[in-house]
């Protein structure tokens, strides 16, 4: 069984997916981009305040669902620019205590709406 999560306190999906989804103790978040939910546009043209909303727009669904950002087992960081690493890092540490989740970052061509990082995760209680 599984069941859908959605907040306003985070950017509404701009397609045919869920926000989140939670099945079998996993909730699922889908790939968050760095949009302030108030404004729907982006929180600020650099990869630091990117990270940090894209972030916070992850830590506002898993509270709905009743989960922390302490429960995330895997996240997946999606970069505009493989140079932007090390800031988006910073950021991203800022986040989580150890024992940290696993993690896969990399660059790729083109994010929706050009933006400069998108983040997803998986957690699990």
């Amino acid at each position: 069984m599984k069941k859908t999560i959605s907040t306003d306190k985070a950017p509404g999906a701009i397609g045919p997916y869920s926000q989140a989804v939670v099945a079998g103790g996993f909730i699922y978040v889908s790939g968050q981009l760095p949009l302030d939910p108030a404004t729907g546009a982006f929180a600020g043209d650099d990869i630091s305040s990117q990270t940090r909303q894209s972030l916070s727009n992850v830590k506002a669904i898993l509270e709905e669902a009743g989960y922390a950002m302490d429960d995330v087992v895997k996240a997946t960081i999606y970069l505009d620019s493989i140079d932007d690493f090390a800031a988006m890092n910073e950021v991203y540490g800022s986040f989580f205590n150890a024992p940290f989740p696993a993690r896969a970052a990399f660059a790729v061509e083109t994010l929706p709406k050009n933006a400069l990082v998108e983040i997803e995760v998986v957690a699990h209680k």
